[in-house]
């Protein structure tokens, strides 16, 4: 499949839909003022938008062409109505489409950020879930989801999703121009999940000594 590249609006527009499709069924598909609503709301989006109706139609119009979104088929209404179509072309699952349009709609987070914002799309019974599904839309050939690098003072990395291009500031290594092979690829998890284990045993062994001297405290 060639990848699809959208811009700032038409990944608002597609979020918003795919958004009302599953959060208010009973009001979906959209018409075009109910979208221009849905892009413009100011929780649950990050950066908020104020978008006119003519830029959410120009969105509309190259995201028919992208096959991504159109006028709905067989809508008993005399206003028009849209909807996304984004399932026949990634065939998703709900937890990645969830994940997907949390992204779309709120900007790079967590799989913990994701998991409590996507409740209402999808709920997750552990973290586990989210970062299963994150794996799986990065591992899509071209890939739809990157794990950005980890911010100073951090301790969870954050994904981005990169159905508007590479994401700015994402540097490939340099080992990256040559096509990965599977040994390499599972080195690297193993190199990722040894990091993260030691992570995890230094923050334990600061609880223990927190742990430690608050009981001593008491002696």
């Amino acid at each position: 499949m060639s990848t699809i590249v959208l811009n700032d609006i038409e990944s608002r527009v597609l979020g918003a839909l795919i958004e009302k499709e599953i959060t208010t069924p009973d009001y979906y598909p959209l018409s075009l003022n109910a979208l221009v609503n849905a892009c413009n709301q100011k929780n649950n989006r990050d950066p908020v938008m104020t978008l006119d109706e003519d830029a959410v139609r120009g969105a509309l119009r190259t995201l028919q062409e992208k096959r991504l979104a159109g006028p709905a088929s067989g809508a008993d209404s005399r206003v028009n109505k849209y909807e996304h179509r984004i399932q026949e072309v990634f065939n998703f699952t709900r937890a990645e489409t969830a994940v997907l349009d949390v992204l779309l709609l709120r900007g790079p987070q967590t799989p913990g950020e994701l998991r409590g914002r996507g409740e209402r799309m999808y709920r997750f019974e552990e973290l586990s879930d989210v970062q299963s599904t994150l794996q799986r839309l990065i591992e899509r050939d071209p890939p739809l989801v990157r794990m950005l690098p980890r911010q100073p003072g951090t301790k969870e990395s954050r994904y981005a999703h990169l159905l508007c291009g590479e994401v700015e500031g994402w540097e490939a290594p340099a080992e990256a121009s040559a096509p990965p092979t599977h040994a390499s690829t599972d080195d690297g998890r193993i190199a990722r999940l040894e990091s993260e284990v030691e992570e995890l045993r230094k923050e334990l062994a600061e609880l223990r000594g927190q742990m430690e001297a608050f009981r001593r405290q008491f002696e």
